[in-house]
């Protein structure tokens, strides 16, 4: 099925352009965790280039284990490294003042599951981009049958697209950079995301 998606933190803009025109989706919890996946990780524009934020896990089954049971591990400040990232990269874009206590929010409080952090991520996405969507999560895993599968597509959050381009902070640095997180997107375009995602085509 080809809309089902992986669960994501801070997913790509592809992902949530994707996302809101499925008109049933389902978030995949029931599969095999892998790692170095947009499960964990998202990039952002900082200053000193791409930067990678990653949610350190623990596999509490090894590697077995599913997605819905990854555990969220707190032996580092991970959250306050992510915050402390997020403020210096975007802190001067358009928007920052107008939707950043609702990212805050997340790294203000501590999440048993890897699963209920990127639930609140997505639920925090959506109120920014003030859409009411129902969002469902699987019940058991079904096998990827095509290499078209949205799992597999949108897994890695690092592949860039020919997208259009819009405003970034450090444009006077780098050349544009596509398919970040969509915290880029929303921090620099606001209420103009709406309208760029729709302009996305897969």
């Amino acid at each position: 099925m080809n809309n089902i998606f992986p669960l994501s933190y801070f997913p790509s803009i592809l992902y949530m352009a994707l996302l809101l025109r499925t008109k049933e989706p389902y978030i995949e919890i029931y599969d095999t965790y892998k790692k170095q996946t947009c499960r964990t990780r998202c990039n952002v524009l900082t200053a000193n280039g791409i930067q990678t934020l990653t949610v350190p896990v623990v596999k509490v089954n090894g590697n077995h284990t599913m997605t819905k049971d990854i555990k969220i591990s707190y032996k580092e400040p991970w959250q306050h490294i992510h915050k402390r990232c997020l403020e210096s990269a975007y802190m001067k874009s358009p928007y920052f003042e107008h939707y950043y206590h609702f990212i805050s929010i997340i790294f203000d409080n501590q999440y048993d599951t890897l699963h209920q952090l990127n639930e609140n991520v997505l639920k925090a996405i959506l109120k920014i981009l003030k859409i009411d969507k129902t969002i469902r999560y699987t019940s058991d895993f079904e096998p990827i049958t095509s290499k078209d599968d949205l799992r597999n597509l949108l897994a890695k959050c690092d592949k860039e697209y020919n997208h259009p381009s819009y405003y970034q902070v450090f444009s006077d640095r780098f050349h544009f950079v596509s398919n970040l997180s969509i915290l880029d997107l929303v921090f620099n375009e606001g209420p103009e995301s709406m309208e760029y995602l729709d302009k996305i085509q897969k």
